[in-house]
């Protein structure tokens, strides 16, 4: 979590004159100086909370000022405030329109990544059936000795249809979209197993499905989530937890590895990817937590709210 500071009294003494400057004077060089420090305060990672804490001290220091005015000290101040909070909404805006084309690169690249995939399973899955059957025909006009060196070739061919059907089910397993999450994160845990030796144990609801945009992110974030366990934990199991509540759903990656110490290491020292999961969770405004010490593994629990349903 990124570290949030508390208001400094330099801080507050200017946010005091400037209101101050703004009640006394008016004009567009006191609202200036009000977008100004709301600039300041949003740099320094003070928040909404930091500069209404400002706010306040310096509305309760011009209101003792002038005891017999108070509210129309405040209402004066009102165009002040407001200009201090300018730049928090501007920066909402931006968070926000961000995340929209997040959300559909996200989706634009999901799409791509499904037709490549569906293509080398079926068109490629076409062509090496077409070269087996050109083999065949080869073989019966050739002498014993010959056709049985073409056996080779065919155990090669072998070979590649099973790379393609790897690279297909990595890309984009269509069990994803023909019967959801849990069977997928079945074969991706039995595909992981057999790659790496890891003990991969999948729980949580089969009844009913999530919308396609969340089993995607959750299928993409427990692909890495393994990956990186069978890279960097020295792990020899693994549990993978998917539980719906009322609001949202909840998915965990429990390994019993070496673990980490959170508070001084560097995300990408960590081998989990936390960037590339919060940003597939930020446009679904998921969240992302870590349970982590030297010793006793690492959990990885998000979060995602779902769809309020009318």
């Amino acid at each position: 979590m990124e570290r949030v500071t508390s208001p400094t009294p330099a801080l507050q003494k200017r946010f005091a004159i400037a209101l101050e400057a703004h009640l006394a004077q008016g004009g567009e060089a006191a609202l200036l100086e009000a977008y100004e420090l709301g600039r300041t305060v949003l740099t320094e990672h003070l928040g909404v909370l930091g500069v209404a804490t400002l706010l306040q001290g310096a509305l309760v220091a011009a209101c003792e000022r002038r005891p017999r005015e108070t509210a129309r000290t405040v209402q004066a101040a009102g165009s002040f405030v407001l200009e201090c909070l300018c730049s928090f909404e501007m920066a909402h805006r931006a968070v926000r329109e961000a995340n929209t084309a997040l959300r559909g690169l996200n989706q634009f690249l999901e799409e791509q990544t499904r037709r490549i995939s569906h293509e080398l399973h079926d068109e490629a899955g076409q062509l090496l059936a077409s070269v087996y059957l050109a083999l065949d025909d080869v073989a019966r006009d050739l002498p014993p000795t010959a056709a049985a060196r073409l056996q080779s070739v065919k155990t090669l061919l072998d070979r590649i249809e099973e790379e393609l059907r790897r690279l297909s089910h990595d890309l984009r397993p269509t069990i994803l979209d023909d019967l959801g999450l849990m069977a997928a994160l079945d074969v991706l845990a039995e595909r992981v197993s057999v790659r790496t030796g890891l003990w991969v144990k999948v729980e949580g609801q089969r009844e009913e499905r999530l919308s396609p945009a969340i089993e995607t992110v959750l299928y993409r974030i427990v692909q890495e989530a393994l990956n990186n366990v069978s890279k960097h934990a020295q792990a020899s199991g693994v549990t993978v937890v998917l539980r719906r509540e009322a609001r949202r759903v909840c998915c965990s990656v429990r390994d019993d590895g070496v673990g980490f110490d959170p508070g001084t290491a560097r995300p990408t020292a960590t081998g989990i990817g936390l960037i590339g999961i919060r940003e597939r969770l930020a446009p679904l405004g998921g969240a992302l937590s870590i349970d982590a010490a030297p010793g006793r593994g690492t959990e990885l629990r998000v979060a995602i709210p779902l769809p309020t349903t009318h």
